[in-house]
């Protein structure tokens, strides 16, 4: 199985050589890629050291699947090609996710859906892949009818620079270009990515519009507000689930324990909830605070927490491809 990582220098590639090699992918050949200025750096993979080669160059390797994150103009630009001589892509970016001829996958969710045709396949937004992971079994027994998220997101989120300013800033040092229009150390930023006509931001049309894609229903209601908040770790969510059905509170929480990749944090009396500081590393999505919501019926509240890096990227990028290699596809 021969694996190239496309943008293999950045937060999420060096995240995703982590993941392969903790998941035990199989990978018999490893080709880093990334762009010129990075070409000919080395990457450690499973103690090896491998030298980034460029995209042309990895197109000729001929790798069985190329995972991308090297941000949404390279996969526009590269995918078709590397998809063009055969290599099956997984995605990060959000270049693909809304396309009608690709699929937008979390493997426990939708993965069976995956065909031989599927050459570039989208990997969708993080904040997104930890909120359907919880909805996705919840919506089966009770059939969900409307969703209100509030995000807590990490500046690891926004990448590299974002985390250099957090710290620069925490330092007293101003020597670190600024990426958010405003200081984010002792601050809370109610603005990820850029606003749209109707208000919203692109992360919270993403949330709406990827959801009933994932999902495969758009009867589903979803309203979102993300906001950028001074953690390192994880992404956090506070979300408002409305049901068709009612539901009993104890079954309810069985369900969720029952789920793989899904751990319940609820005991609060004992302050044991999710928080991102615990989530990181780890490649489940934690639930907690989970509670009726006694202002309207069929209606739960839940706090939801994953590490944004790993589950919201480079684990369920990692999983695609464990799909994709357990049914011959690549």
């Amino acid at each position: 199985m021969k694996v190239a990582v496309v943008g293999a220098t950045g937060l999420v590639g060096s995240e995703i050589l982590k993941v392969l090699a903790e998941r035990n992918f199989p990978v018999t050949e490893l080709i880093p890629v990334a762009s010129e200025r990075s070409v000919g750096k080395q990457v450690e993979f499973k103690g090896k050291q491998y030298t980034v080669v460029g995209f042309d160059d990895a197109i000729k390797m001929q790798p069985n699947v190329a995972i991308f994150s090297a941000g949404g103009g390279t996969s526009l630009e590269l995918a078709p090609k590397f998809a063009a001589a055969g290599i099956t892509v997984v995605d990060n970016s959000s270049a693909w996710r809304m396309d009608e001829t690709k699929k937008l996958i979390v493997p426990e969710i939708n993965a069976h859906t995956l065909t031989l045709e599927d050459k570039i396949i989208a990997n969708p937004n993080c904040s997104t892949i930890q909120m359907v992971v919880v909805m996705n079994p919840l919506h089966k027994k009770y059939k969900i009818k409307r969703v209100v998220v509030s995000t807590y997101q990490s500046v690891t989120g926004t990448g590299k620079a974002a985390v250099d300013q957090l710290f620069a800033e925490r330092e007293g040092r101003t020597d670190v270009p600024a990426v958010y229009p405003h200081k984010i150390d002792l601050n809370v930023l109610p603005h990820i990515d850029v606003f749209l006509d109707n208000g919203y931001t692109k992360e919270e049309m993403k949330m709406v519009n990827e959801t009933k894609k994932i999902m495969m229903d758009d009867s589903i209601q979803v309203t979102a507000t993300t906001v950028r908040i001074p953690t390192i770790g994880g992404h956090s969510e506070s979300v408002n689930i409305e049901f068709e059905n009612d539901f009993d509170l104890e079954e309810m929480k069985h369900i969720l324990a029952e789920e793989e990749g899904i751990i319940i944090q609820d005991d609060p009396k004992n302050a044991i909830y999710p928080m991102p500081i615990t989530a990181h590393g780890k490649d489940e999505v934690f639930v907690g605070r989970i509670r009726r919501d006694f202002t309207q019926p069929n209606t739960v509240n839940m706090w939801i927490v994953a590490d944004n890096l790993r589950k919201g990227a480079a684990t369920n990028a990692v999983q695609i491809c464990e799909a994709l290699a357990k049914n011959g596809l690549i």
